[in-house]
């Protein structure tokens, strides 16, 4: 029954095109960003189907100016099919909340995409676009009850198959009345053993045939780099490798060389140790040759730590890789450079932190939380920074270019995602999608004729700014459970971590 139930799904899958299965962030494949397009504001939402091709889901909240009608179209970053878009659809307005609308669309490949919005409405038309990797995560199963029918439904066609074939030679020539002889029955015997024969031969042909194209397509399911650590004293040393090296084809696809600076920096590197998650580091390695970076760390306790590694490639896909690192006693001390920043919160097991998190200087970092929140859900998660008197700060700056930056980690491990306040797309993937050119390879994004540090945003140098101390990032659970969030701000030229924990329903 088994093997039958294959048989037919064969079948099946010939006849309706089913793909066979497959960021970034780990755990975290929906995208989650904050655009304006002219006088509108977007809180669009992505999510990225689990196979490929399949169907993404898109949900957008309006804000400003009131929005009539949005309208959406899928196209690759990158790459000439970049210029020739297919025609859009619109999304379709909520009739209970007419700043809210839905849709889907189809990604056809995997790689990096993006979604451009049409938006027409009380100010006129603008547009504005969303990048967003696509790649196939898993294997469909098939369903047993649909696998035991169609197993039946096989069986079925079979033996009908052969019913008709004797038949035919035992009657088709018989006249009105006839009853078949002895040698009709022999040769429509013959002729059905034959067809059975035959058929079997076809679904057992067509077996082979499906499992090696599903063999096939189940090497391109997702697999992030390989991230391959080495501590030589305090000297982090970080070895990115190919997804297989063996396969041409895949390893052109993402290469470790071709790595684009997100934010000022190749790599986001956090270092959390497990499983306590009561140290953790926020670090930026730098490159050293092609597929290596390495960097001083700085002094921390020992123990087991958990690497989480965001680069982004050439073509704006993201990647987030993952690896353990053991740090032994006794390391010489080194501080943290200065756009590094480090937390050493209570661990897990001594209890559930809450809305505000007591910093060593005194200030006071402060989630204004909701009541619940609950998986798949996207939210604006607002933070505040108090200096010691409990009054809003006034000495904030950016970090990193940006209001602040956040860690969401589950603490199992299963889901990590380093967000920014536009969203959890990556700068570089940004710029592209919204017509910035970056340069090949690991050297400088350019914009217009500037490098990135130009972005509007991104004040990575010079003197700082003061900005409000409030920052928001827009981010939606993938799973219920528990999750640690660590969220930096600097003010007077010291990174802050605050460290919250919650639970997800």
């Amino acid at each position: 029954m088994k093997h039958l139930r294959w048989r037919m799904a064969l079948a099946v899958v010939a006849m309706l095109g089913v793909v066979a299965p497959a960021h970034a962030h780990v755990g975290n494949k929906d995208v989650f960003e904050q655009v304006e397009a002219g006088p509108y504001k977007l809180f669009v939402t992505i999510r990225p189907p689990n196979v490929i091709p399949g169907v993404a889901g898109i949900e957008v909240r309006s804000s400003g100016s009131v929005v009539e009608s949005i309208a959406v179209t899928p196209t690759p970053l990158t790459g000439e099919a970049s210029k020739h878009p297919p025609s859009s659809d619109a999304l379709l307005r909520s009739g209970a909340d007419p700043a809210f609308f839905t849709g889907s669309l189809w990604l056809m490949a995997s790689g990096s995409w993006q979604v451009r919005f049409a938006v027409d409405g009380a100010a006129g038309k603008a547009a504005a676009s969303v990048p967003g990797p696509a790649v196939p995560l898993s294997i469909l199963p098939m369903q047993q009850p649909l696998g035991i029918l169609l197993a039946v439904l096989g069986l079925v066609l079979m033996l009908g198959m052969v019913g008709i074939v004797a038949a035919a030679v035992r009657e088709s020539r018989l006249e009105p009345g006839m009853a078949p002889n002895t040698a009709r029955k022999r040769r429509a015997l013959v002729a059905g053993a034959v067809t059975l024969v035959v058929v079997s031969l076809m679904v057992y042909g067509g077996d082979r045939w499906w499992r090696v194209e599903a063999a096939g397509y189940a090497g391109d399911v997702y697999h992030p780099l390989t991230l391959t650590p080495e501590l030589a004293g305090n000297t982090l040393n970080l070895k990115i490798g190919r997804y297989d090296a063996n396969d041409e084809r895949r390893s052109r696809s993402r290469s470790n060389d071709d790595l684009l600076p997100d934010h000022g920096h190749l790599m986001h590197l956090y270092v959390i140790r497990q499983p306590e998650m009561d140290a953790v580091y926020h670090l930026h390695p730098s490159r050293l040759d092609q597929g290596y970076l390495a960097m001083t760390l700085p002094t921390m306790p020992p123990g087991k730590y958990k690497l989480y590694a965001d680069i982004v490639h050439a073509n704006g896909f993201p990647e987030t890789l993952t690896a353990n690192l053991t740090v032994p006693p006794g390391l010489a001390p080194s501080p943290l450079a200065a756009e590094d920043a480090s937390a050493l919160p209570p661990a897990l097991s001594s209890g559930m932190l809450g809305t505000e998190y007591k910093l060593p200087d005194g200030y006071t970092m402060v989630w204004d939380r909701p009541a619940e929140l609950t998986a798949e859900t996207a939210y604006a998660l607002k933070f505040r920074l108090l200096n010691a008197a409990g009054k809003p700060a006034a000495n904030v700056e950016p970090y990193l270019g940006m209001a602040g930056h956040a860690a969401f980690v589950k603490t199992d491990g299963t889901a990590f995602a380093h967000t920014h306040p536009e969203g959890s797309a990556a700068m570089p993937a940004m710029m592209l999608a919204n017509g910035s050119a970056p340069d090949a390879g690991m050297g400088q994004m350019v914009m217009g004729g500037t490098d990135s540090t130009s972005m509007p945003g991104m004040d990575m140098g010079g003197a700082a700014t003061p900005i409000a101390p409030v920052v928001e990032f827009p981010y939606g659970f993938p799973s219920a459970g528990r999750y640690r969030v660590f969220i930096q701000m600097k003010h007077s030229g010291v990174v802050e971590t605050g460290v919250f924990d919650v639970d997800v329903r």
